[in-house]
């Protein structure tokens, strides 16, 4: 029997921490106990066999899992032109530069993950891109891929001119002539992306491999994929999926979300329940159906309430965009429903959240099955609405990291909101006081992965790194949530919304996947909490990812 036992530093067991802890037995893939301090004495018989991990004063705690991540395009991203570590206008051109240098034989410049603050109202212009690239189309969507920035030679592949037309669900930034200027808006990407070469399938896998590696970098250990289809120029991921589950290079859980093609209608499902069958293998279950119910606020397509505002505080003609009817969409749901689908949406305006907690209404409570729908992002949330996810049994998925005052909330969000309704964005903490269940995810590329970033400003509701300069206090502090509850909406709530019910605790007879942390944040100061790193990940109690220093040295194999 194979024994591991994780000893010298304190416990979060999912739910709640327990502190300083004796000890973790590990055996075969399962944990076998959990030992108190004053029953150490007990584990003299695991001397001198298995594998001791000394946690050196560190945490333990049951591995991370992501409830709303695109692993796939995000580390197709990393092998790309990846900008999502480079900063302003300048520094995406010599990136931009410097990758088109490095790879002269591309035909197209493919990549992303600029931000929309490093750019006078979000929109970067073809004009910048073709001092860097002039010969060759460029495509690169920014971080929360409903945009995108093309250079003009790309615009002239696809034949997009002032005379073209704004496409279904999406606009062409243009100057005042009418000719589009280089920044593309929702369903406008596909008129350009349709005309970039095909992705190797080889590519989709390598890109797989690194966003794997990357996660477990983090302590991720499982994730929901938010989008298994064809969206935005990115094939549908499901078969690398199937091929690493079925060689066994998928070394994390997952559960995939299909996507719903808002073009069509419930003609669909027949499809969805074959492409579930067929996609299901090992450690990949197709088992949930996404929705994308509307857009974002920085460019205006979340849909709300009332009408957006212009900078000078007026109202506009602009309530955002509802991508699917909400009477369909009531009808939808409650089709996949009875199919066994569990139902994930897109929900970032007050009129979104509400569509689809109406959709989630309309469902027989009396005959429901554990599905554990769940609505993702909630950036604006009408107070009527905070306690309508625990009456409803719909988890409420938190992309905590964007809820601080950071450039693109203080530049391209607070001014279109308005006061009052700007009080209503990302509030954890009402629905984690009206019994709402709370998971937690990333949405990676679009921000970081990192879940101690993102824990970070739940409970500080500032971003780790940003103390003290300017525009850094907490943004609405009465939504902080506490680092107990964060964490265990990070392990817990989101192994329980991908229904892996025998992970995210750390007790007798749950799967070992867990996380060492270089600290204890529970005993430090909430202001570092961002600072602590990932010393090793632990899948079926085996280690996936070892820091550099620090894990090497702390795990010692003992003969046995």
């Amino acid at each position: 029997m194979s024994t591991t036992v994780f000893r010298n530093g304190s416990l979060f067991d999912g739910r709640r921490y327990v502190g300083p802890c004796g000890a973790v037995v590990v055996a075969d893939g399962r944990i076998v106990s959990v030992v108190a301090e004053r029953d150490l004495d007990g584990l003299d018989t695991l001397d001198g066999r298995g594998v001791h991990v000394d946690l050196a004063g560190g945490l333990l705690a049951p591995g991370f899992v992501d409830a709303h991540v695109h692993a796939v395009q995000g580390g197709l991203e990393r092998i790309r032109c990846d900008l999502s570590e480079v900063h302003g206008r300048d520094g995406y051109l010599a990136a931009i530069a410097a990758y088109a240098a490095a790879n002269p034989d591309l035909p197209w410049i493919l990549g992303g993950g600029w931000a929309m603050s490093a750019f006078p109202g979000g929109t970067p212009t073809a004009a910048d891109l073709d001092t860097v690239v002039p010969d060759r189309p460029v495509f690169l969507p920014n971080r929360d891929h409903h945009g995108a920035w093309v250079n003009t030679r790309a615009l002239e592949v696809a034949g997009i001119t002032a005379d073209t037309p704004d496409p279904p669900h999406g606009r062409f930034e243009r100057d005042a002539a009418g000719h589009p200027t280089g920044t593309l808006h929702e369903g406008a990407l596909h008129a350009v992306v349709r005309h970039a070469p095909d992705t190797d399938p080889e590519d989709y896998y390598q890109g797989l491999l690194a966003g794997q590696a990357y996660l477990h970098s983090l302590g991720v250990t499982g994730w929901q994929d938010a989008i298994v289809g064809d969206y935005a120029g990115m094939d549908d991921p499901g078969p690398t999926y199937l091929r690493a589950a079925r060689s066994g290079d998928l070394t994390a859980h997952v559960v995939g979300a299909l996507w719903w093609n808002r073009d069509l209608g419930e003609e669909q499902v027949a499809a969805l329940v074959a492409r579930r069958a067929a996609y299901s293998h090992g450690r990949f279950r197709a088992t949930s159906v996404k929705f994308m119910q509307d857009g974002v606020a920085e460019n205006g397509t979340a849909a709300m309430t009332t009408p957006y505002l212009d900078r000078c505080g007026h109202p506009t003609d602009n309530s955002g965009h509802s991508f699917v009817d909400p009477e369909a969409l009531r009808t939808y749901v409650g089709r996949l429903d009875a199919e066994g689908f569990q139902v994930h949406v897109h929900g970032i305006g007050d009129r979104g959240v509400r569509e689809a907690l109406d959709a989630f209404s309309g469902l027989d409570k009396l005959d429901r099955r554990d599905l554990r729908h769940h609505i993702a992002h909630l950036q604006v949330v009408h107070p009527e609405d905070v306690r309508r996810f625990a009456e409803l049994g719909v988890a409420a998925n938190m992309q905590a990291l964007w809820a601080c005052l950071d450039e693109q909330m203080v530049d391209l969000t607070l001014p279109f909101l308005g006061e009052e309704r700007a009080t209503w964005q990302y509030p954890f903490g009402d629905l984690h006081r009206a019994g709402a269940r709370l998971v937690a995810g990333s949405d990676w590329p679009v921000s970081t992965p990192n879940p101690l970033e993102a824990i970070h400003v739940a409970v500080n509701r500032w971003a780790h790194g940003e103390d003290g300069r300017a525009g850094s206090e907490p943004f609405l502090p009465e939504q902080a949530i506490s680092l107990e509850t964060a964490f265990a909406a990070y392990t817990s709530g989101s192994a329980w919304v991908n229904h892996r019910d025998d992970a995210g605790t750390v007790e007798p007879g749950q799967v070992a996947d867990l996380v060492v942390l270089d600290r204890d944040p529970f005993a430090g100061p909430p202001s570092e909490i961002g600072a602590t790193r990932v010393v090793s990940t632990w899948i079926d109690g085996v280690p996936v990812y070892e820091a550099e220093t620090g894990p090497r040295d702390g795990i010692r194999a003992q003969a046995g």
